[in-house]
């Protein structure tokens, strides 16, 4: 079986945003540092010091990744998360089809991780790399199910 999504496009925003979610959920424990330096700055003389200096480092941090994020979409190696697509996905692989004659296949085994939201599906490729398949573009619900099964036999959900 054989699951065929409709047309769908991914937006530079949507794909800044989720991104900056998935990082923040993968890399939470970054944040113990600058609770680390406020909890520092109450034992010293000085504490606005390193109360300025945690909020500095945070803000530099958030700032690299959202530049960095908002790069890859400008990017050429970014550019295919962004076409217009729709997906084949069986067993085998996700073949990216720009239209009835061009392509692109995905291995599974390119995937690092996989999470099902709310709304979608994220496929990780790397810290940067994904493709995010909102719910909608399933045609049915069987299909939903198939991905599921497909996910849960990769080992990826």
């Amino acid at each position: 079986m054989i699951i065929k999504t409709r047309k769908y496009q991914l937006e530079h925003s949507k794909y800044i945003g989720t991104a900056l979610k998935m990082l923040l959920r993968k890399e939470w424990y970054y944040a113990l540092i600058p609770v680390a330096l406020i909890i520092i700055g109450i034992f010293v003389d000085w504490p606005w010091t390193f109360f300025f200096i945690a909020l500095g480092a945070v803000i530099v941090y958030l700032l690299f990744w959202l530049i960095q994020f908002a790069g890859l979409t400008q990017h050429e190696m970014g550019k295919i998360m962004f076409y217009n697509v729709f997906y084949e996905i069986d067993g085998k692989q996700i073949l990216m089809k720009f239209d009835a004659q061009r392509g692109m296949p995905l291995q599974w085994n390119m995937i690092k991780k996989v999470v099902k939201t709310k709304k979608a599906y994220i496929l990780t490729l790397s810290k940067a790399q994904f493709f995010y398949l909102p719910l909608e573009i399933f045609r049915t619900e069987n299909d939903l199910k198939f991905m599921d099964a497909i996910l849960n036999r990769k080992n990826l959900l």
